[in-house]
C-alpha cells in the first residue's frame, strides 16, 4: 500500500532532538579525547624530571581537566534530566536534517581527502555541493571546482612551497 505524502502538520509531529543527548554526546567525545591525551602523556612521561617537566607533564594535567569538565557536564545533564523530565529541546527534527545535510558530506570529504588528496577531494566536494545544494549544472560546477582546486594548488604547492596532502594523481604528475 503506497504511503501518503507528508504534510506540514505531519512534519511538525516529529519528535524533537533532546538537548540532553547532544550534551552527553559532546561530553563523551571530550572523555575520549581526554583519555587519549592522558594515556599518551603517561607513555611519554608526565613527571617532573631532574631537568624540568617531562614531555607529557602539562598535557597530562590538561587531559585531567578535560576529563573532569566532561564528567561535570555528564553529571549536570543527568541531574537536569531528572528534574525537568527531559523537556529541553536542542532542535527540531527538520532542522537537524538540515545540519546533517552539511555534516555528512563534510565527513565524507575528510575520508576522501585521506585517499585522493586535498585537491581532488576539494574538486569533488565543491562540485558536488554546487550541484546538490545550489542546483547548478554539472559543467559549471566542475569548472568552478577545478578552478578553485587549481588555484589552491598554485598557491600552496608552487608559491608558498607548502605541501598539502596529495593523492595518486598528484604523485603521478610528479608532485
Amino acid at each position: 500500500m503506497p504511503s501518503e505524502p507528508q504534510t506540514d502538520t505531519d512534519l511538525n509531529d516529529e519528535k524533537p532532538i533532546q538537548l540532553r543527548w547532544i550534551e552527553l554526546l559532546v561530553a563523551l567525545c571530550f572523555v575520549g579525547v581526554a583519555t587519549l591525551v592522558i594515556v599518551d602523556s603517561l607513555r611519554t612521561g608526565n613527571a617532573w624530571g631532574s631537568d624540568g617537566p617531562q614531555p607529557g607533564y602539562f598535557p597530562f594535567y590538561i587531559g585531567c581537566l578535560m576529563l573532569a569538565g566532561a564528567g561535570w557536564v555528564i553529571l549536570q545533564t543527568c541531574l537536569r534530566w531528572r528534574s525537568d523530565g527531559g523537556r529541553s529541546v536542542f532542535t527540531e527534527a527538520r532542522q537537524w536534517r538540515l545540519v546533517l545535510k552539511m555534516l555528512v558530506p563534510t565527513g565524507l570529504y575528510l575520508l576522501v581527502l585521506a585517499v585522493l588528496g586535498i585537491y581532488l577531494a576539494s574538486l569533488a566536494f565543491i562540485s558536488g555541493f554546487m550541484v546538490w545544494q545550489g542546483r547548478y549544472a554539472w559543467g559549471r560546477s566542475l569548472a568552478v571546482g577545478l578552478l578553485i582546486s587549481a588555484t589552491l594548488f598554485l598557491l600552496f604547492e608552487i608559491w608558498f612551497q607548502l605541501p598539502l596532502p596529495k593523492g595518486p594523481v598528484e604523485q603521478w604528475l610528479g608532485y
